[in-house]
């Protein structure tokens, strides 16, 4: 199979990709045009639409979903396993010890602040099924969490940046989503069908990061309410939005290598304080043994867990919960998988796999067992309560009411607050970066114009989903973004499996170690 590359764009805008640029452009406009002027309505269609998605599709989410994860299962133990992320003769761009460092990194961000205490306590008062409020209830949390954050996630990134990963290396193809497909459609994806793509990319990236920021501005805003008594509300969180937006287009205006480099350090220095804290200060040896029995839960549910659709007893909660997650997840995926495959030129394809797989997801889990666990273990208590009536009427406030049992509160939340704000910026420079390098068809340096645009448009649309909506907005938005961008990962999952097997039968059922 010959692959080739073409420059997109002509002398007047050679660095954009005009058809995607402004066709991206003009429905993300139009969108918040509508949601701002008709925000009353616009609750109304967010709310139908999330409504007929989890009755419709829930059932497609969870077997695409899987699907994914037992695709990337196969190629990592397969004959192509040894396939390298470039030529054969290539090296890895960065030392393992970097590189595990870097995908450490992507596994951290605004949800984990948001959801670590929230998501346990919120399973533990009401769960799917059983016993509220119960040992058993407790323990389910966790493993739900889990499997929230835990392998799935990873495994739609894992798609997305090895497709990306291996076209652009190995091929020298665009670091465009188009690429993946070259082996199904050839050279129209430089036509209307590999635009649609791109497009589409764009839209699910845009809806993606919106979401988290739009979290990140409701728990910054009450972290603000509770350290200073700043009122709570979305205009305040709009405001929030504007501000760190700001911020943040001036990293992204910096690149890679200057703002967005050194955020992502300071984000890291602060989590591993933040998380090392409550470890420390909260009962420690229980913790540890929580992480080791939750691990063994999570594996021992893994495979009922997977194809878990309620067809028996539907549930309101599969939809808030599951299928949220699974929509966010693949709408991230082309900011996540373009990160990923960034930083793993000259890997093998079982290295990135396993490697993206395993790192992240062991952060993750760490990090839910030692906030989710410590919450958890108060409300079994005979004073526990008071963190579950705050995720009730309010799951931006759970973290800070939980700091609040915990030595050195004031400063501590306001730690928690700092780390908020400096992973709102790196979700939305990185985010704006990604958009830039699609727009400009795979140009990893596109003008800087280009960037403020994407940084504050990103902004915008967040604004106009709180102000539509809130939380649940938030959720319809990740899910139906995620819609048709799963679908071109079904696709992608074909191009990518007709190449490796390609190799395999031009290298006479044999591939270099």
């Amino acid at each position: 199979m010959k692959l080739t590359k073409r420059v997109f764009g002509g002398k007047v805008l050679a660095s954009i990709d005009m058809p995607v640029f402004f066709s991206a452009a003009a429905l993300i406009v139009a969108f918040s045009v509508y949601g701002g002027a008709f925000s009353y309505d616009a609750a109304i269609m967010f709310a139908k639409v999330q409504n007929w998605l989890i009755t419709n599709v829930g059932w497609y989410y969870i077997a695409v979903v899987a699907g994914f994860f037992a695709f990337i299962l196969y190629l990592a133990f397969s004959r192509v396993a040894n396939v390298k992320l470039g030529p054969d003769d290539s090296l890895p761009e960065y030392s393992y010890l970097s590189w595990i460092a870097m995908l450490f990194s992507a596994g951290v961000g605004i949800g984990l602040l948001f959801f670590g205490v929230a998501e346990p306590i919120t399973h533990f008062a009401e769960p799917p099924s059983g016993e509220a409020a119960s040992v058993n209830a407790a323990e389910s949390a966790m493993v739900y969490t889990y499997f929230h954050w835990g392998f799935q996630a990873w495994a739609t990134y894992i798609v997305v940046g090895l497709s990306l990963a291996y076209f652009a290396f190995r091929h020298g193809l665009p670091l465009t989503i188009r690429s993946s497909l070259y082996p199904i459609i050839g050279d129209k994806i430089y036509g209307p069908i590999g635009n649609t793509v791109d497009v589409f990319a764009v839209l699910a990236t845009m809806f993606g990061v919106a979401t988290s920021l739009g979290i990140g501005a409701t728990q910054v805003n009450a972290g603000l309410s509770y350290l200073f008594g700043l009122p709570a509300g979305p205009n305040i969180q709009v405001l929030l939005i504007a501000a760190i937006t700001v911020m943040a287009t001036s990293s992204v205006v910096t690149g890679l290598d200057g703002g967005i480099r050194r955020i992502s350090e300071l984000n890291m220095v602060l989590a591993v304080l933040l998380m090392s804290f409550v470890l420390l200060a909260g009962p420690t040896a229980a913790l540890l043994g929580a992480f080791v029995q939750n691990i063994g839960n999570y594996l021992s549910s893994l495979v009922s867990l997977t194809l878990e659709v309620y067809a028996y007893e539907p549930t309101e909660w599969f939809g808030t919960w599951t299928l949220f997650y699974w929509g966010w997840w693949i709408s991230w995926s082309p900011f996540v998988g373009m990160f990923i495959a960034r930083i793993s030129r000259g890997r093998t394809v079982r290295e990135f796999i396993l490697g993206v797989l395993f790192v992240p997801a062991g952060f993750t889990f760490l990090w839910f067992s030692i906030f989710g666990n410590s919450a958890l273990f108060i409300e079994l208590g005979d004073s526990g309560g008071e963190i579950t009536s705050a995720v009730i009427a309010d799951m931006p406030t759970a973290l800070y009411v939980f700091l609040e049992r915990l030595p050195l509160a004031p400063l501590v939340s306001m730690l928690a607050t700092v780390l908020i704000v400096t992973f709102f910026v790196t979700s939305s420079d990185s985010g704006s970066l990604v958009i830039d390098i699609i727009t400009s068809g795979g140009n990893e340096n596109p003008p800087i114009w280009q960037r403020i645009f994407w940084a504050v448009s990103e902004g915008v649309v967040a604004s106009v989903l709180l102000l539509a909506g809130g939380l649940s907005a938030l959720q319809t938005a990740a899910i139906s973004s995620a819609l048709p961008f799963s679908v071109i990962m079904i696709f992608m999952c074909v191009g990518l499996s007709r190449a490796l097997m390609s190799e395999v039968q031009a290298s006479g059922g044999s591939i270099i170690d």
